[in-house]
């Protein structure tokens, strides 16, 4: 993006990043807290004016009591230690760091955010940058009631992390909707805690889809938001986005704004993309991307052609990885996919996107066209190779 904007994650949130031109806030060092998303779903035939408003009630009453608060703080002598193990080999480290007349050592980083219940046994989901620095993580339910919690798993790739409070009885997990039924135009809601400001819901509509900014600044970054225009601000990351039934659409992560606060859009994770993921960071405490294992690029009539292929469509295949999923599958060189799962397959990105919601040991369907002849193959999903697809 070319204009002056920056995307800021919606959490704990400071330094920069330039990034093409926009300036990434990591809200790991902002001290304040998170920005949020929200927007609704309302029925085509639904008529919105001031004598027949639209009632955000029911998606509100039904996810309010689901979103908690988080705080997230280093422990100031583990932040120490940690300073001391980085900073070693500095001699300025062993005058000073034991000196209590001078103050060089480590910022203890501290921030809040939200969270969302999604089980009864205790798990949240929150953004990984509201909680990835921290030592000591207090939370608060929406009736008040205040706990310690504990990581469970963190997964820089999606900006996606679960933590477990013990002990909580009556606690209300959210229902999960479905984010890509969602549409452009959809009504939502965006739940969560801007600036420390519990319980706070403001409404939107879905304005885009499958938004991959480049902000995430991990290796093979998974992003795919959902853009929407509903008011998110710091303390809000890990929230919750709803539809109008107050179902869990989305996880609110970023805004886009020149300032640091809310200036018209935000972006959050689908929940069908976070489901897959939170599943094996609660089963196993990290998240293993699938991949095919292929190099692969898209057909067109020109290089149909050029290439002698019997379709002019899909995604012909250049080459394998040794050991990768493909291979192991049965796909050749020069099949070209022209489905998985049954939703066709024009472009590289779009079988990319499918691939976003797989999981490691997951079965998928992938139809090629090999040498003029349609053919399925079951696809046994393997841990992403170093490279490829």
């Amino acid at each position: 993006m070319k204009k002056m904007i920056s995307y800021v994650l919606s959490g704990l949130v400071g330094g920069l990043l330039v990034l093409g031109g926009s300036k990434v806030y990591d809200a790991r060092e902002m001290s304040n807290s998170a920005l949020s998303f929200q927007a609704q779903s309302v029925p085509v035939h639904q008529v919105i004016s001031y004598a027949n408003p639209v009632d955000f009630s029911q998606a509100a009453n039904n996810s309010l009591h689901s979103v908690v608060h988080i705080k997230a703080a280093e422990n100031k002598d583990l932040a120490m230690q940690r300073y001391r193990n980085q900073n070693r080999s500095s001699p300025w480290n062993d005058f000073f760091g034991g000196n209590p007349f001078f103050s060089i050592g480590p910022r203890v980083r501290q921030g809040s955010g939200s969270g969302v219940v999604i089980s009864e046994e205790g798990f949240i989901v929150t953004n990984n940058h509201v909680i990835d620095f921290a030592d000591e993580l207090e939370v608060t339910l929406h009736d008040g009631r205040k706990f310690t919690a504990r990581k469970i798993g963190l997964d820089p790739k999606s900006d996606l992390a679960v933590i477990k409070v013990d002990g909580a009885n009556n606690l209300k997990p959210i229902a999960y909707g479905d984010s890509d039924k969602m549409q452009i135009g959809n009504w939502v809601l965006a739940v969560g805690n801007p600036f420390d400001l519990t319980s706070t819901v403001t409404a939107g509509i879905i304005s885009a889809k499958g938004r991959d900014l480049g902000i995430i600044r991990a290796k093979d970054a998974i992003e795919d938001f959902i853009q929407t225009d509903a008011a998110v601000n710091p303390g809000n990351s890990g929230g919750a986005l709803v539809d109008m039934q107050g179902r869990l659409i989305g996880i609110n992560t970023a805004i886009a704004t020149p300032t640091g606060t809310y200036a018209g859009y935000s972006f959050a994770i689908p929940v069908n993309l976070m489901k897959g993921i939170v599943d094996d960071l609660i089963e196993h405490g990290n998240y293993e991307k699938p991949n095919l294992g292929i190099v692969a690029y898209e057909l067109d009539e020109e290089i149909a052609e050029e290439e002698n292929f019997s379709v002019n469509y899909g995604v012909a295949i250049a080459e394998l990885d040794r050991g990768g999923s493909a291979q192991m599958s049965g796909l050749l060189p020069r099949d070209v996919i022209r489905s998985v799962d049954g939703v066709t397959i024009n472009r590289v990105s779009e079988l990319i996107e499918q691939l976003k919601t797989k999981k490691v040991g997951e079965k998928i369907n992938i139809r090629v066209n090999r040498s003029g002849l349609d053919k399925d193959i079951v696809v046994l999903l393997r841990p992403a190779p170093p490279n490829g697809m």
